[in-house]
């Protein structure tokens, strides 16, 4: 996206066109997300509560199993029941799924417990699409980079101090970590209902089942047809293994090199500040330029960073300024990553966003057994392994983008061509 419509994006530009239907959509965001504590503690709060590890493993396993099937299903229900409904009940529907919990953590219940823990995961996804959507509609186009941006923050606020609510809680009752998500949950589907507009997909003619399932499958046939767009999935899977290193592999190197376990705490809380603080100022800033730009660069310093944690046998220095130089990268391209399937028709913007977000969910899942399964065989040489491919997916990313970002001007180029009644001028 660069900023050839008007003057340059700025911070306070945004906030002004922000209407107070995306601040309300963001702030449930947000609230939904300091609550969300059932991925982060589900494999302590198990093991506490007496299960075995492996069982504990197989809850985790199934919470983000559902947690891929919910985002694509989320975006099926947007694109057919509009984006408030989705969110509604994909937030009434999580509310007591997780609030039960607590009662099922028995031996003779696993089976149950797994069901049910999936089902938290799917539900949990689901609303994600439909958000995404209405942020793109209430948003106007050229404001899109930093209103996903500013989701973004909303939810790496909420996941940097869901841990510190945590641990509060914790020392009450561990039960009361799955009530207050439940809670809070049920919170953001009241204030769905309340503040967000109804927002229908409107359909042109009554259609019968049949039909609506074969537009569907149309769509997702168009959709592994579009080379560019599988590009950018599989850069965003190969982007996001390398990622979550950061938080899987990179203690285990911490660890194996004999620093202190605070220097991790220092280099997540840096992390953090740095993301929710300067974010949406970088977003400005990359808003000014070509998006497959801003896409390419910020996978470069990504990489860069990944691959001084390779040097931090040498010194802890290393380790601080890989991860300055990995978070600067996300930030570059971060927004404009998450943003990309917003720039597809209405008519299938949904499923677009949610095959993204789906492709991210089981990229998340696979990362960490993928990442602590090659760090044991490679240790130092597993970061320049993670730098390449990141690198990998910066290429992909920067294909599938700019080519999306050729189609939508030679299609804009066509109708500037036409007159009113559709004849070539």
């Amino acid at each position: 996206m660069t900023d050839d419509d008007g003057p340059p994006i700025g911070v306070l530009d945004t906030l002004r066109a922000t209407p107070a239907t995306v601040r309300y959509l963001l702030g449930g965001v947000l609230v939904n997300q300091l609550g969300a504590f059932v991925q982060t503690f589900l494999v302590l709060y198990l093991t506490h509560e007496g299960l075995s590890d492996g069982t504990a493993g197989l809850a985790l396993g199934a919470y983000s199993l559902g947690t891929v099937f919910g985002t694509v299903l989320g975006g099926e229900i947007t694109h057919r029941f509009g984006a408030r409904a989705t969110i509604v009940a994909a937030m009434a529907g999580s509310a007591p799924l997780v609030a039960v919990l607590p009662l099922l953590v028995r031996p003779g219940l696993v089976p149950v417990l797994l069901v049910t823990i999936a089902l938290a995961g799917l539900a949990a996804q689901a609303y994600r699409p439909a958000a995404a959507v209405l942020l793109s509609d209430l948003m106007p186009e050229r404001y899109h980079v930093m209103a996903f941006s500013m989701m973004r923050i909303a939810l790496n606020t909420g996941a940097a101090l869901a841990p510190l609510i945590a641990a509060g809680v914790i020392l009450l009752d561990w039960d009361l970590l799955f009530w207050i998500d439940g809670a809070t949950t049920l919170l953001y589907a009241l204030l769905a209902h309340r503040l967000l507009p109804r927002h229908a997909v409107p359909e042109p003619a009554p259609r019968t089942r049949a039909e609506r399932r074969s537009d569907g499958r149309a769509a997702y046939a168009r959709m592994l047809r579009d080379r560019a767009y599988l590009a950018y999935l599989a850069a965003v899977v190969l982007g996001t293994v390398a990622y979550v290193q950061s938080s899987i592999s990179l203690p285990l190197e911490i660890v194996h090199d004999d620093y202190p376990t605070w220097l991790y705490s220092a280099v997540l809380t840096a992390s953090s500040l740095v993301l929710i603080t300067c974010e949406l100022k970088i977003t400005a800033y990359i808003t000014r330029i070509p998006t497959y730009l801003a896409v390419g660069v910020g996978h470069l310093v990504n990489s860069v960073g990944l691959a001084a944690y390779g040097l931090a046998v040498h010194s802890g220095a290393f380790v601080l300024f890989g991860a300055v130089l990995a978070v600067s990268g996300l930030m570059i391209a971060g927004p404009s990553m998450f943003a990309h399937p917003a720039t597809f028709p209405d008519g299938s913007k949904a499923r677009y966003l949610a095959t993204m977000q789906a492709a991210a969910g089981l990229a998340s899942a696979v990362g960490p057994l993928f990442g602590v399964w090659a760090w044991t065989h490679l240790h130092a040489g597993f970061w320049v392994l993670m730098a390449v491919v990141n690198g990998l997916a910066g290429v992909l990313a920067v294909y599938g983008i700019k080519h999306r970002a050729q189609q939508r001007t030679a299609a804009a180029g066509a109708a500037t061509d036409q007159d009113p009644v559709g004849e070539t001028v």
